[in-house]
């Protein structure tokens, strides 16, 4: 009986372990090799995973939806990658770092123990950084996609970005107020603790002050959603512009508090103010919006076309993208980012976290965005941005200039 009874248990149990590998004596999960991230799906292939490190609530939930947009819709354009001789299908592990530096670490670490290959993000310099930290101690790569605040790749041999910087965007910025708006003093309406704000703020009034115009700062505390002190106080102060490097959140408050009070003054901003909220709060007031941005729609006729027929059929990509299909500038710098992970994951012949570090300084892409290289620091070669100004009868942005510094 005891002979019988051991021989009916190593029966169950081999039964049982066939079981766990789904009956067929595979595991349903590739097994890692040479620190390869990689697992199959139901189509067979293997699978290789791109994470998206991206807002999708906070002050900045807005831009990081249509940020991501642009990932998702060039992964349905492309959803599989030659990578070493086998085919993989892409897939997205989007996690959301909620606009906070606080919650940026713990996002971070999920897509760490997801096992991606690679990270795109993060729409918002602040959570850029704070989540740098993690990427690094995972071994994990990191393309920043318009996070454009020097310190994001500063020091840091992980982390890359595809767009331009800061010190560029503020001395662009004060070239327009001061030679093309004829403004000789600014009022600088930005967030104080806010890497993204505080720093383009610095560089406006550096190139401002250079040029010979003068500043008034009016920084705000978080959370600030009464802006007709400061409004007012920049009329009462003569200034002639008022630059508001911030949060989309915070924007759509001070277009619509601004034109509510007949400011008058004209609004000068950065790359988070390219959005359709900014468009809806300014339609049919008489607000003067002037922003630089990456991207002006119908800069790809391919492109425009291929992702407003897309987001127009999709009605959670539309409700993501703000309710309608206006191609924000962030959503065509995701599109290009996904293709440059790809680029970089071909390249490495792998889909090794450290096989893909060591290829993507010399990694190129002729994008919808322009050429993307990058320098020695790991930013991209850029040297022009998009001026465009939001025309209120239309509800549109309307090119104004390609300009450098």
């Amino acid at each position: 009986m005891k002979k019988l009874l051991a021989i009916l248990l190593s029966a169950l149990l081999v039964f049982s372990l066939v079981a766990c590998n789904g009956g067929s004596g595979e595991s349903t999960t590739a097994p890692a090799s040479s620190g390869e991230n990689q697992s199959s799906d139901s189509t067979g292939n293997d699978v290789v995973k791109i994470g998206v490190f991206e807002p999708q609530s906070g002050a900045n939930g807005a831009g990081g939806k249509q940020e991501i947009l642009g990932m998702q819709y060039a992964n349905h354009v492309q959803p599989t990658v030659e990578i070493g001789g086998k085919t993989y299908d892409v897939k997205l592990e989007i996690v959301d770092n909620e606009s906070s530096t606080d919650k940026a670490p713990t996002a971070a670490q999920t897509l760490v123990s997801a096992g991606v290959s690679v990270v795109l993000g993060s729409y918002g310099s602040s959570v850029a950084i704070a989540g740098s930290p993690v990427f690094k101690n995972g071994g994990i790569p990191a393309i920043g996609v318009t996070c454009t605040n020097p310190q994001v790749t500063e020091g840091n041999d992980h982390y890359f970005r595809i767009c331009f910087l800061d010190p560029f965007q503020g001395t662009v910025l004060a070239n327009y107020a001061f030679k093309e708006l004829g403004a000789k003093k600014a009022y600088i309406l930005a967030e104080l603790g806010n890497d993204y704000d505080q720093g383009l703020a610095n560089y406006f009034t550096k190139a401002f002050e250079k040029l010979g115009g003068s500043v008034v700062r009016g920084d705000f505390t978080k959370g600030t959603s009464d802006f007709t002190s400061y409004l007012a106080n920049a009329k009462n102060d003569n200034c002639e512009v008022i630059f508001s490097p911030t949060s989309i959140q915070y924007a759509q408050l001070i277009v619509e508090q601004s034109t509510s009070q007949g400011t008058g003054l004209p609004l000068l901003a950065s790359d988070t103010w390219d959005s359709n909220v900014i468009l809806n709060a300014a339609k049919g007031t008489d607000a003067k919006i002037y922003v630089t941005t990456f991207y002006q729609e119908g800069g790809n006729k391919e492109f425009d076309e291929g992702i407003k027929k897309w987001i127009n059929e999709d009605s959670t990509a539309k409700t993501n993208n703000g309710g309608d299909d206006t191609v924000a500038a962030v959503t065509a710098m995701g599109y290009d980012a996904y293709f440059v992970a790809l680029e970089a994951l071909k390249k490495a012949g792998s889909t090794a976290p450290a096989d893909v570090l060591k290829v993507l300084p010399s990694v190129t892409f002729d994008g919808v965005s322009g050429k993307i290289e990058f320098d020695e620091v790991g930013d991209a070669k850029r040297d022009t941005a998009f001026v465009k100004n939001a025309n209120t009868e239309t509800g549109a942005w309307d090119f104004v200039a390609k300009q450098g510094v």
